[in-house]
């Protein structure tokens, strides 16, 4: 018979889900058990090495990764009306 060390069902605590205790006391701190390093609340997440984007885009969706804010994008569409005919009707 071997003692398994994780829980049958994930438990939730504070939002977060737990697999194991390890996990539970982490949630009752507050520190997100996937992302421990951040610490309570996410306060260190900037400098959590596991928190990286997982996909980086290119071309036209590279501004998605600077975090380009929505009136920056509209005022470079606007520029762009009448560059190009929808001739589906």
């Amino acid at each position: 018979m071997s003692i398994g060390s994780d829980y049958a069902q994930p438990v939730t605590v504070n939002g977060y889900t737990c697999k194991n205790c390890t996990d539970v006391d982490y949630a009752k701190k507050h520190i997100d058990p996937a992302h421990p390093k951040s610490g309570p609340y996410n306060v260190n997440a900037a400098d959590d090495p596991s928190r990286q984007n997982a996909v980086q885009f290119g071309g036209n969706l590279s501004a998605s990764n600077t975090g380009t804010s929505s009136s920056t994008q509209t005022t470079q569409q606007q520029s762009a009306v009448g560059q190009s005919l929808n001739i589906t009707a």
